[in-house]
């Protein structure tokens, strides 16, 4: 079975992604991404299946995965029982090589991290000592942001390259997963929503755009990118408005038709309501903070 492409976008001004997971049991299928994964179970008990290998997981299970490892990790069968009370959780992080900056990995100091990333092309367990030390900066990585939040993936990366024992290899080979027909649909879905964003984009647009029907793609695109369509291009929306208020000299009403709302009412309600504060309050507190 070729596995599915996987895409968690990147939130606002961010360079990588981390998002605390908790679902009655993982719903991932069988996927890839051309990012690396850093993976720590906090919650549930399963079979792991990365590359050709198949292993238990338990919490505190911390894995290093490369780019385009296919994997899904699947919950013990009483997870999946009407009326189970089971959770399944876990801290997840995407990030690239871009995501640390185009020459970090070309510094003398950053040896031992560019090594690590490739040796995480056989995706590594991470256990001991080392594994509970990493497992304390995932959690702080939840609550940092900006710069604090860059330096502390940057010091868990290190952590790791610099531990000479706890760090095992999960395959025998550097396994790859790449699935061009499922890159290339969600891609030219990607591609056309960033293009047509002050324009109204529906669900049966994007589906003709993937060569799909409606249903097919609503349920592809969720299980790609753990969001329903209309959260995708909402999240959107709003970050080039953000973009567009702090960095162009344009009204809150031609931010708002920008950025493809009709209603300057509903933009500001959706602005209040993931920024905690309206789009002139938004503008006024950047240029008073610099």
């Amino acid at each position: 079975m070729k596995p599915a492409l996987e895409h968690l976008p990147r939130g606002k001004d961010q360079s990588f992604v981390v998002k605390y997971f908790d679902y009655n049991y993982y719903p991932t299928p069988w996927h890839y991404h051309p990012e690396l994964e850093l993976v720590l179970v906090t919650e549930s008990t399963g079979k792991r299946f990365i590359g050709n290998h198949i292993s238990d997981f338990k919490p505190g299970n911390l894995s290093l995965l490369g780019p385009d490892i296919p994997h899904t990790y699947r919950n013990e069968d009483h997870y999946y029982e009407a009326g189970s009370t089971l959770r399944a959780k876990s801290i997840v992080v995407h990030f690239g090589e871009d995501s640390l900056g185009e020459d970090f990995l070309h510094l003398p100091e950053a040896i031992p991290v560019k090594k690590l990333l490739e040796h995480a092309a056989y995706g590594l367990e991470i256990q001991g000592e080392i594994n509970q030390r990493v497992s304390e900066k995932l959690f702080d990585l939840l609550t940092l942001s900006g710069l604090k939040r860059w330096l502390c993936l940057v010091e868990i990366l290190l952590e790791i390259a610099n531990t000479t024992s706890d760090v095992t290899r999960i395959t025998q080979a550097p396994y790859n997963g790449y699935n061009e027909k499922e890159s290339t649909r969600l891609c030219n879905v990607l591609n056309w929503v960033v293009a047509n964003l002050g324009n109204e984009i529906t669900l049966d647009q994007a589906a003709a755009v993937a060569q799909m029907n409606p249903n097919a793609f609503s349920r592809f695109f969720s299980l790609r990118t753990r969001k329903t369509f209309s959260a995708f291009i909402k999240e959107l929306r709003l970050n080039k408005a953000a973009k567009l208020l702090i960095e162009s000299e344009m009204s809150v009403t031609q931010v708002c038709y920008d950025c493809g709302y009709n209603n300057i009412s509903n933009f500001n309600r959706q602005f209040l309501n993931y920024y905690r504060m309206n789009p002139a309050r938004y503008k006024k507190d950047f240029l008073q903070k610099i």
